[in-house]
């Protein structure tokens, strides 16, 4: 599976109102993303860079990357280690800096919450966030760290 793969993507800006970027209030943030054969996603800006709440910002999309790339990854890797992972729930927060006109992610952490079948599996359950950080496209490609603080608890019988 080595090599190179390309992604690609359609951002299509929706916010003209009729004078277009005649001043700074005068357009909405709104874009529509698209890939082909999946569904379009909307987005904006941020509220507090006058975009609309309801739309998916690209810090959102950001941290979302990152959330599922890691738990794709860990779930691959417990495959690997014979673990069985019966749930899975991350609650991933952000940090956003802002300087004067740009800014930066500080850090992100994530949170998962994993359920294992068994016991046994609870050591390779918590070793395959490990693996699971070495293995994420997206985590590698950022320039700020990805924390992670999981918790790991057996099914109830």
């Amino acid at each position: 599976m080595g090599g190179e793969h390309r992604y690609a993507l359609t951002a299509t800006w929706m916010g003209n109102r009729g004078t277009g970027t005649s001043g700074y209030r005068d357009y909405d943030r709104d874009v529509e993303l698209e890939v082909d054969g999946k569904p379009r996603l909307l987005g904006s800006a941020d509220r507090p860079f006058r975009g609309d709440p309801q739309r998916w910002n690209p810090e959102d999309l950001l941290l979302a990357a990152l959330s599922q790339c890691h738990l794709l990854s860990y779930l691959h890797a417990c495959v690997v280690r014979g673990v069985v992972v019966v749930s899975y729930v991350d609650e991933a927060t952000g940090v956003m800096r802002q300087e004067g006109n740009g800014g930066r992610f500080e850090s992100v952490t994530l949170r998962p919450k994993v359920t294992v079948a068994d016991a046994a599996m609870l050591d390779d359950a918590v070793a395959a966030h490990r693996d699971a950080n070495e293995w994420c496209f997206i985590a590698n490609s950022v320039n700020f760290p990805v924390r992670h603080e999981p918790t790991v608890e057996v099914a109830s019988a």
